[in-house]
């Protein structure tokens, strides 16, 4: 588990990286909305951040005095470091076939899939109120399946299968084949555990 000052560091070393690139050419990467010189708009699940550059510092946009996260300012910046050229490709893996993520797959469990499976297995309801509210597009697969576009280039896919008498609940979280050009595998895992506790807290 890291601590809260190995993310302040992870976000030094970000903001030295992405500080030295062209603005303009970030802005379009990222395909964040840029409505002042040197500002870029962030819509991060519930919350939308103005960041501005070169500095990178955080504003809430609704509530300029409320705290940003630093976990999600560093996975933010992350994405913003990786591949400019990578594009959704529209095929889909599991966490496990990006390169790197075996290391990482036991904490992406406990973060993210079993969350999703003992909370929404028996509420259903819950997990659509709070789809909707992210805005995430509907699925036919499994009893219920959305898809999220937590970052412009990094869809992500929740499907849950609600068990029986005979066969457990099971649920299922995909990756386009290109988010590992663009997050680290810890990035995705806490990417899709801020989705799903984020699910968990709109769901009440």
């Amino acid at each position: 588990m890291a601590r809260v000052d190995d993310y302040f560091n992870a976000k030094k070393i970000a903001v030295e990286s992405l500080s030295k690139e062209s603005f303009e050419e970030l802005a379009a990467s990222s395909g964040f909305q840029s409505p002042a010189e040197n500002t870029l708009t962030v819509p991060f699940l519930t919350r939308t951040y103005k960041v501005d550059f070169p500095s990178f510092d955080f504003t809430d946009q609704d509530d300029p005095e409320a705290e940003v996260p630093i976990q999600e300012q560093v996975l933010i910046l992350h994405y913003m470091m990786g591949d400019k050229t990578a594009q959704p490709s529209e095929d889909w893996v599991a966490y496990r076939e990006i390169p790197g993520a075996t290391f990482y797959f036991s904490a992406f469990c406990k973060r993210a899939i079993d969350p999703l499976k003992n909370v929404f297995e028996h509420n259903l309801e819950g997990l659509d109120k709070g789809a909707q509210i992210l805005e995430a597009s509907e699925l036919d697969f499994g009893d219920a399946g959305y898809e999220f576009k937590p970052f412009p280039r990094v869809p992500v896919r929740m499907i849950l299968y609600v068990g029986d008498d005979e066969f457990p609940s099971e649920a299922n979280i995909l990756f386009d084949s290109s988010a590992g050009d663009l997050l680290s595998p810890e990035d995705l895992a806490w990417l899709a555990g801020m989705i799903v506790y984020r699910l968990m807290a709109l769901a009440r």
